[in-house]
Formats: C-alpha cells, sequence, structure tokens
C-alpha cells in the first residue's frame, strides 16, 4: 500500500494528522509532509481512516 496526495487538492487542513499522525505531519508553511508514504498493514486502517477525513479528497491510497 502506497499513500499519494494530491497537492493541487490538499489545502493543509491536517485532519489527516489528526487521524495518522504517525504518517502525516502539516508543516509551518501549511504543506502536508507525509512521514511514510508506504505504511506496513498494522497501519492500514490508520491510513484509511486519514484519507476518508480529508475533506478534499487530496489522499489516496494505492495498492503496490
Amino acid at each position: 500500500m502506497r499513500i499519494v496526495v494530491d497537492r493541487d487538492k490538499c489545502t493543509g487542513l491536517g485532519m489527516c494528522e489528526a487521524e495518522a499522525p504517525d504518517l502525516f505531519e502539516v508543516q509551518d508553511d501549511g504543506s502536508l509532509k507525509v512521514l511514510n508514504e508506504q505504511p506496513g498493514d498494522g497501519q492500514r486502517e490508520e491510513a484509511e481512516a486519514a484519507v476518508m477525513s480529508c475533506p478534499t479528497e487530496a489522499l489516496t491510497l494505492v495498492e503496490d
């Protein structure tokens, strides 16, 4: 599984960081940093919650 961010859609609201702080961090400039682009199965639920919480639909999970 891989996390993909559509940078054109991301507004840096931080909902993903609130759901999955081990995977996402909003930087001081409002940009999103993905801390782990390929989380393991143990973080699947957390990653899915972050994707679902994104109000701009900027996040997707891609199965490798």
